[in-house]
């Protein structure tokens, strides 16, 4: 069953400005019910990949965040890091920072848009960006991170150094004094670190290799489980140093789904009729057609997944509140003109033009629970 987004009440979105409003921003509500009052000292701790399904279902290998947790909130949609970390810097919905998937078309370029490597398919990283994709003008709103600065928050960016100054961190996560972290443990000693000095102050801190290992290794394998242990050491580590009046905030940006079957779309020529390109990833595709073709498409993507995913129309998805209240017209126009999302544990992979990513055994995106739930953890310290 395909769920919704809680934008505004429960969803990834909401996190930033709901921590913002302890803070001292007159602006922002606690949209979460955080219960943070007293609190001047905060970090929000991104676990890319922990999903809250997949929590819930290893408590042994997770004590201590299984002792802290509570109801779970959304991702946003499409479930992905791109989309979700956008979401969380922005304080925005995907509709309005309009960072709408992994793999987008855009208006005036023939290549598709890797928008979590912040390129073109297939240029190199070192080719300079047309003007229209310099991130600040592809996502010119203010981030969440902005306001909280502007309003005199100290606000540090803790994470692997390939973010530093990178494309979506410039889009989306723009406003944070980025610092440098080489490792888990490196990790938590730089956010204790970041937690040291006096408030008001926001730090947000990213933990990547859970993800990795549930792409290669998938979500249910012993490796998971191991690296899941780590994480639960690292929360705890982070929560046992916290200051009197500082809290952690755990989340994630998408679970993940172990592949059971695999469409390729490659192979089949079928699918490709009437396309001009196809984005989004296995678990989540946008369909750009050729004009006059739209219909023609649904009805044969219909007819050849046989309900293992639900084919819906651009503005039909805009309709169903997947993007948020207001979808922005530069969003509009990166959404693909038909949307397939995965029902059970299927992906439509690339065999040749996605080689690697269509050999990975997890893969997220859709709006299966297992992808859409993640957890909303906060820990504050023992009195």
């Amino acid at each position: 069953m395909l769920l919704s987004p809680r934008y505004g009440s429960g969803s990834l979105a909401d996190v930033v400005p709901s921590v913002l409003s302890y803070l001292g921003v007159q602006t922002e509500t606690d949209r979460l019910d955080l219960n943070l009052d007293g609190v001047r000292r905060v970090c929000v701790l991104m676990i890319d990949g922990l999903g809250a399904d997949q929590l819930a279902a290893h408590p042994d290998d997770a004590p201590f965040m299984t002792a802290q947790a509570s109801s779970p909130i959304t991702a946003g949609f499409p479930s992905t890091t791109a989309t979700s970390l956008s979401s969380l810097g922005t304080g925005l919905p995907p509709g309005e920072h309009g960072i709408v998937g992994y793999l987008v078309s855009l208006p005036n370029h023939k290549r598709l848009m890797n928008s979590l490597q912040w390129k073109l398919q297939g240029s190199s990283n070192a080719e300079e960006l047309p003007l229209d994709l310099t991130p600040e003008r592809f996502q010119p709103l203010p981030t969440a991170f902005e306001h909280a600065r502007d309003a005199g928050i100290r606000m540090v960016h803790i994470g692997p150094s390939m973010q530093n100054g990178s494309g979506l961190t410039r889009a989306s996560l723009r406003g944070a004094a980025f610092r440098n972290s080489i490792s888990s443990a490196d990790l938590a000693a730089e956010t204790i670190h970041a937690l040291s000095d006096a408030g008001p102050a926001l730090t947000y801190s990213y933990y990547g290799d859970l993800d990795l290992v549930g792409h290669v290794r998938g979500p249910n394998a012993p490796a998971w489980r191991l690296q899941l242990q780590h994480v639960d050491a690292l929360v705890e580590k982070i929560a046992s140093r916290l200051p009197a009046d500082g809290a952690l905030v755990v989340v994630a940006d998408h679970g993940m789904v172990e592949i059971e079957q695999r469409i390729d779309y490659d192979t089949t020529p079928e699918l490709r009729a009437g396309l001009r390109q196809l984005g989004g990833e296995p678990r989540m595709r946008y369909l750009y057609t050729r004009q006059g073709a739209t219909a023609d498409v649904h009805d044969t993507w219909l007819q050849l997944l046989e309900g293992r995913f639900t084919v819906v129309t651009r503005d039909d998805a805009i309709e169903r509140g997947w993007f948020g209240p207001r979808v922005t017209e530069d969003a509009y126009g990166r959404i693909g003109d038909l949307l397939a999302v995965a029902n059970d544990c299927s992906a439509l992979i690339r065999s040749q033009a996605e080689s690697n990513a269509s050999k990975l055994i997890g893969h997220h995106g859709s709006l299966t629970s297992a992808e859409l739930l993640v957890p909303a953890i906060v820990v504050r310290p023992r009195r």
